[in-house]
This record gives C-alpha cells, structure tokens and sequence, in this order.
C-alpha cells in the first residue's frame, strides 16, 4: 500500500537546502565560480555520505544476518549467509533514513539542473538511484535491509571521495590542495577499488540471486526488486568505469614524471 505521509522527507529537504545555501553563499563565497558550484555540492554531498553510513549501520546492527555478511564481505565472501533479509520489512528509522537520502539527492539533482544541465549521466544516475530509494520506501515498505546495505558500501568513501574532489579542483591555486590531492589519491582510488569494485558487486550478486529467484515475491513486485537489480548493476558499472579511467590517468601521470626525470639528469 502506498504511504502518502512524509515525516521525515520534508524536514531532510529543508536542511539539504540550508546546508547547500550556507556553502555556496558562505562557506565558499570568496572563491572562484567553477569551484562554488562544486563544492557546494560536495558539502551535501559530506553531510549525506557519513552520516547516512552510520545511521544505516545502527539501524542494521540489530540484524544478526547483518553483522555476518558485513563480516564475510571484509574476510571470506564464500561465508556470506544465506538468510540474509533483502526483503525484510522496513522499520520507521530505516524509512527515515531513506527519506533522508531521498532528500540529498533531490536537492543535488536541483544543482545539476541549475549548473550542469548537460551532464545527463549524473543526472540520470540520480533520478535512478531516487527510483529505487523512493519504491522502497513508499511503494513497497520492504527491502530496506538489502537497500540500505548497499548504500553503506556507497557511502563508506564519501568522506575521502569529497575530500579528494575539493583538492583536485583546488590543487592548480593552491599548494596545499595539491598536496592533499598527491598524498590521497593513491590511497583513495585503493579504497574505492576494494569497495566498489569488489564488496559492493559481490553483495549485488547475492542480492540479485535472491530477487531473481523469486526469493522477494509476496511482498516485493518482481519488476520493482529487478529494476532495483538493473540500476544498481548499472550505477556500480559506472563506477567501475570511472575508477578505471583514473587508474589509467594516475599510472600516465606517474610515468610522465619520471621520464621527466630521467630527461633531467
């Protein structure tokens, strides 16, 4: 049944807003254009990433099955239960926390919208990932525990991702951005690598064994649980692509300088 009360989306609306507000109109006043409009974003883009990662974690911890796959995904993936609940019921905190990423990523499409309305890739991305968060929490009330897993592994980068972002645009006009910039980026693309790469399409996997298997049908429609499947194997091909384009670009960087070098001596 759908739900038509919205307790926690509006007020999450309202401080995405102020929290984009006060970067770009404060935070961020004195520095060049290009750069306001970026990092605005990336400052929702810090008060949604951490703190929507720990409040899914607080809200799973509860979860026996959780603390099992969380673990088998860090040592041995072949450990990973079986039980886990991709469709179990979603609790009031965990609608919660939907609505609260529901918000961001509305407020963040605005900026796009207003700013970069050609960058139809992130857009979509957007529209997609507000798809299968929304369905989630208005359409079906279920597959929160399943959601919210891979929104963790999402988010567990955010904080070094924005970090990185704000020193690669900065990094050109200020020594010390470059320098933040050179000493996180090998660390960060490692991290992002492992998580992205590895952890988050082997959770896809269980999760999409599971809904193709019939294993959410009662309460989930099959087509909502597959379109969940086919935006988040999309989203986190994307992903992969995209890191793969900044290994390429970090290993010709490296070798450019010591030929550099080389040329040098």
């Amino acid at each position: 049944m759908l739900e038509f009360d919205f307790p926690a989306l509006l007020p999450s609306l309202a401080f995405f807003l102020l929290v984009y507000l006060s970067a770009y109109f404060v935070v961020f006043r004195r520095h060049r254009p290009e750069f306001r409009k970026e990092a605005a974003s990336c400052f929702i883009s810090l008060a949604h990433g951490t703190p929507v990662a720990a409040m899914a974690i607080f809200s799973l911890s509860s979860e026996p099955q959780f603390a099992k796959a969380a673990l088998s995904l860090s040592t041995n993936p072949k450990n990973f239960p079986e039980s886990f609940p991709f469709a179990g019921p979603n609790t009031p905190f965990q609608a919660a926390i939907l609505d609260y990423s529901i918000a961001y990523f509305l407020v963040d499409i605005l900026h796009y919208l207003i700013f970069f309305p050609s960058d139809v890739l992130f857009i979509g991305h957007h529209v997609a990932t507000i798809f299968v968060l929304a369905t989630c929490r208005y359409l079906t009330g279920y597959g929160a525990p399943g959601i919210l897993s891979l929104l963790i592994l999402a988010e567990l980068t955010s904080a070094c991702q924005n970090t990185w972002t704000l020193a690669r645009l900065q990094r050109a006009h200020s020594k010390m951005a470059a320098k933040v910039y050179d000493s996180l980026t090998p660390a960060f693309y490692f991290v992002y690598t492992l998580v992205r790469g590895f952890m988050g399409p082997y959770f896809m996997y269980k999760m999409g064994v599971f809904y193709f298997t019939g294993g959410g049908d009662g309460v989930i429609p099959r087509w909502v649980s597959l379109s969940w499947v086919v935006v988040v194997v999309t989203a986190i091909s994307v992903s992969a692509l995209w890191i793969s384009n900044l290994w390429v670009e970090f290993y010709l960087e490296k070798l450019a300088k010591v030929k550099e070098v080389k040329k040098d001596q």
